[in-house]
């Protein structure tokens, strides 16, 4: 079947296939930056924005589907654009909008992978998620899900001369991988003992009890692998980091959602029969990410960790909701639903924007000083006004403060837990409203942890004289900060235009719907008129003018000249960098009140040490515990497999020949 000429879906592939093409023109003069930063990456910022116009235009359409003529004999790709598809692509392209902006200005010559190779890297990710997203098949789905893998790991592996930066590329590779082969194995069960792989064979597929249940624990152990769900989040502290700073953008901000389409996919569209109570699995594992990530954010001294771990938390509540959905589907509780996933979808759009606006802003940070680790950093605010200024709206949205995106989702999802009571399963209504109080917790340990991030990069005194050479951000990456900073505040302000949009998505997939005929364009009842609401233009309208009013007094009644002079500090001597709160002290409490989560080795000092340094390392316990043992066991087990390999070609023939008399045997 194919599309009508200007079609929406064949819009879209045009643009995936305009940024491969773009990244392959950086091909031809590799190592120019002129051409890669000048021209390529706008242009690939261009088509970024024209997708995610085209797709949110479909977003209420009927979906479109298209075979390509490519693929292998009787097997060719499908393509089908959806209203859960168009939502994922306009978070992929608005997000990657602003992100390539940024790396227009960032990329350097000198660091690591040449400027045009790493353009033809960068598109490819890009296109290779956006064909993720349109696939209809199992075949095109993995061809273009290892497509993201490989090109995103060339990415995070770009100054790949450093030994560290390859250990953590490899470790990426191999969750990956390991994600992948259970997504196969998850779309092999779902195809019911036939071999037809399309999504449309797997929809009209009637699984048993339990055939279901391996699909579905397969999706979530494959899905989950790559969008860092713990205990298979370890790749993703270690890979944020390596990675350039416009990649960890994208890899945090719109690649782990990617891996969230995929779990609602399979949740929603193409597994039917499984019972409602099962999603109280990605619950319990979402919330215990959640608190998992920010607890570990908060005792991070090195600023891209701390985003990684946040990124974790993240992905903890977009999990927590999914499975609330499935619970509320199952307890035949469409309505709350609906809006359980509604709130998935936000949150995921919102993390888009806050995540890779806070990880450009370190990137602007760590080209301006060179430095990652907050102890070496403070007072940026003077030196770096633009990056200050954009970055703390994403700091106040990721902490969940209204008016700001990032509180609308997670009120959203409250909203859905409060109705946790009326789930008619025995012990499940009482368990899962503990659930709110969760995300209440995680939700405020993420404002502490944004208090500390942004506290001691940016305010304070600097922590070093190397710090005066600080300089802001040059136009691109402002331009590409300002608009992931106006995503922040437009998904702030206009939630109640966005959640009908996305109320679509939920009736598409048979969860259920939301009240029609809301409120005011000003005013969010996502469960009715006589629900609970939420004005966020009247709030911040109030915020601003009580603001404004509250200066206007101060200068009417307070006309005594101002005198500065230097703050009374008890005696202690003039207040210095070093006499700040250190990120190590900010944390304490809370890795004193967790000290069973952590991994920890301190370095104490002695009384005859002439320079007494105390020092901490925090490592992760689920790592030492898990995988630790697990690759000392794989050691093993290959250097048993050695003593079969011999160099010898006759050995390996008789091998193959013994191999070949047990499946006869076993055949016949």
């Amino acid at each position: 079947m194919t599309v009508a000429l200007g079609a929406p879906l064949e819009q879209i592939l045009a643009l995936l296939c305009a940024w491969i093409a773009i990244g392959a023109v950086g091909l031809v003069r590799p190592a120019s930056l002129k051409i890669a930063g000048r021209t390529l990456f706008p242009l690939g910022a261009v088509c970024g924005a024209a997708i995610a116009v085209v797709a949110a235009i479909h977003l209420a359409q009927p979906p479109e589907r298209m075979i390509l003529p490519i693929g292998l004999p009787a097997l060719p790709m499908h393509l089908r654009l959806d209203a859960l598809s168009a939502t994922f692509l306009v978070l992929l392209g608005a997000a990657s909008a602003g992100i390539s902006l940024f790396g227009a200005g960032y990329f350097r010559v000198g660091q690591g992978t040449a400027p045009g190779l790493l353009c033809f890297e960068y598109h490819l990710f890009l296109a290779s998620m956006g064909f993720v997203l349109l696939a209809d098949d199992a075949y095109a789905f993995m061809v273009a899900w290892e497509t993201m893998a490989v090109s995103s790991y060339f990415l995070v592996t770009s100054q790949h001369r450093i030994g560290e930066i390859r250990r953590a590329g490899y470790l990426y590779l191999l969750i990956a991988h390991l994600g992948a082969l259970a997504i196969l194995l998850c779309f092999g069960v779902l195809q019911g003992g036939s071999w037809r792989f399309t999504f449309d064979a797997m929809r009209a597929a009637h699984l048993s009890g339990g055939w279901a249940a391996a699909a579905f624990l397969l999706a979530l152990a494959g899905f989950g692998a790559k969008a860092g769900l713990v205990p298979l989040h370890v790749w993703l502290p270690e890979a944020h980091p390596a990675a350039p700073s416009p990649v960890s953008a994208l890899m945090s901000g719109v690649m782990l959602k990617i891996a969230i389409y995929g779990m609602l996919r399979v949740a929603f569209d193409l597994l039917h029969g499984l019972p409602g109570w099962w999603g109280l699995v990605p619950v319990a594992l979402g919330l215990f990410s959640a608190l998992y990530g920010i607890v570990f954010a908060a005792a991070q001294t090195d600023m891209k960790r701390l985003l990684a771990y946040s990124s974790i938390e993240n992905v903890g509540i977009l999990f927590t909701g999914l499975g609330l959905a499935m619970v509320f589907r199952g307890a035949a509780m469409p309505t709350v639903a609906a809006l359980a996933l509604v709130a998935v979808l936000y949150h995921a759009l919102n993390h888009a924007f806050m995540k890779s606006l806070l990880f450009l802003g370190t990137g602007s940070v760590l080209h301006s000083t060179g430095e990652r680790n907050l102890g070496r950093l403070g007072g940026l605010i003077h030196r770096m006004p633009w990056v200050a200024w954009l970055t703390l709206v994403g700091v106040l949205a990721i902490a969940g403060l209204p008016p700001l995106n990032g509180f609308v989702s997670e009120w959203l999802l409250l909203q859905a837990f409060l109705h946790a009571h009326e789930v008619p399963y025995p012990f499940v209504d009482m368990l899962l409203p503990l659930g709110a109080g969760m995300v209440a917790l995680v939700g405020a340990l993420a404002g502490y942890v944004m208090v500390k991030f942004y506290g001691v990069v940016f305010l304070g005194q600097p922590r070093e004289p190397s710090l005066a050479r600080a300089h802001d951000a040059g136009r691109t990456e402002r331009a590409g900060l300002a608009w992931l900073a106006l995503g922040c505040v437009a998904l702030g302000l206009l939630p109640a235009t966005i959640v009908p949009a996305l109320g679509t998505v939920a009736s598409s997939l048979g969860v259920g719907s939301l009240p029609a005929g809301g409120g005011p364009w000003w005013m969010l009842a996502p469960l009715g008129p006589q629900s609970i609401s939420y004005a966020p233009p009247v709030f911040a309208g109030t915020v601003i003018a009580g603001v404004l009013l509250t200066m206007l007094v101060v200068r009417l009644t307070y006309r005594r000249p101002v005198r500065r002079a230097p703050p009374w500090t008890c005696g202690a001597g003039p207040l210095t960098g070093r006499t700040q709160d250190t990120a190590e002290g900010f944390g304490q409490p809370i890795r004193h009140f967790f000290t069973p989560w952590f991994a920890m080795r301190r370095s104490l000092p002695t009384p005859f040490d002439a320079a007494p340094r105390y020092s901490v390392e925090i490592g992760d316990r689920i790592w030492r515990a898990l995988y630790e043992p697990l690759a000392g066991w794989v050691d093993r087990g290959a250097a048993i497999c050695a003593v079969f390999q011999r160099g010898r070609i006759s050995t390996y023939l008789l091998y193959a020949l013994a191999t070949l008399c047990l499946l006869l045997a076993l055949v016949l």
